[in-house]
């Protein structure tokens, strides 16, 4: 049988140990918060710089990335003493060189939306192209104002030029035809508030529609009834 001094140090030393694993663990739960509240810190800093960057950040970077790529590949083949064009055109596949070729052709290619100045210019430029300059009269006006004809910020001709019928006319005609290509495009309808809800999802409420359009004038009555409580 064990002496009692025994059994209190077998006792001590197990609270010893279970005292020293318990700092253990505190410790790494320390480290572990300390190395989160970094990260945290780190990620914050991060998505603040991501937030002051410009809008488009990201393609400017993938087209820098491009620009250096190029540009190694050119270092590349000087070394080698291979002309870059032609090692260019034989990495480039049949259908994207045949697609570049159709989007050089085209005088206005919609490149997609970058910014409202893009377009406006991209809408400017279109309009523009449309404008057929009548010669004789630029002539003409140029005899009657000569320098006159070329304003500048200290000249005074506000009001003084009166446009010719056929200019009005035609204008008036472009913008008829604006007029008839945006009616073309489909518009989401507003959303009525007052409207009986019939349909579950978007989906059936275009379906309720399509039958109210063809059968509706069959079955009012029956809705009707149906709503008053009085259908047999």
């Amino acid at each position: 049988e064990a002496r009692p001094s025994t059994v209190e140090a077998a006792a001590a030393e197990a609270a010893a140990q279970k005292r020293e694993e318990r700092l253990r663990k505190f410790r790494e739960l320390h480290l572990k918060r300390n190395e989160a509240r970094k990260l945290n810190h780190q990620e914050v800093v991060e998505e603040d710089k991501r937030l002051k960057l410009p809008a488009n950040w990201e393609a400017k970077k993938a087209r820098l990335e491009w620009e250096l790529k190029v540009e190694e590949k050119k270092k590349e083949c000087a070394a080698r003493g291979e002309d870059y064009e032609r090692v260019k055109l034989l990495e480039i596949s049949a259908e994207d060189a045949e697609r570049w070729e159709r989007r050089k052709k085209r005088k206005n290619p919609d490149l997609g939306f970058s910014d409202y100045a893009a377009a406006q210019l991209r809408k400017y430029q279109r309009l523009t192209r449309q404008i057929k300059p009548d010669l004789e009269q630029y002539e003409k006006l140029k005899e009657q104002y000569g320098e006159a004809l070329y304003p500048t910020s200290d000249s005074l001709l506000h009001g003084t030029h009166v446009p010719s019928k056929e200019g009005v006319d035609r204008m008036v005609a472009d913008l008829e035809k604006q007029i008839e290509k945006r009616e073309k495009y489909s518009r989401r309808r507003p959303y009525n508030d007052d409207a009986d809800i019939d349909y579950i999802n978007e989906r059936n409420a275009k379906f309720n529609k399509k039958a109210e359009r063809f059968y509706g004038k069959y079955t009012a009555e029956i809705k009707q009834n149906l709503e008053r409580g009085t259908a047999v």
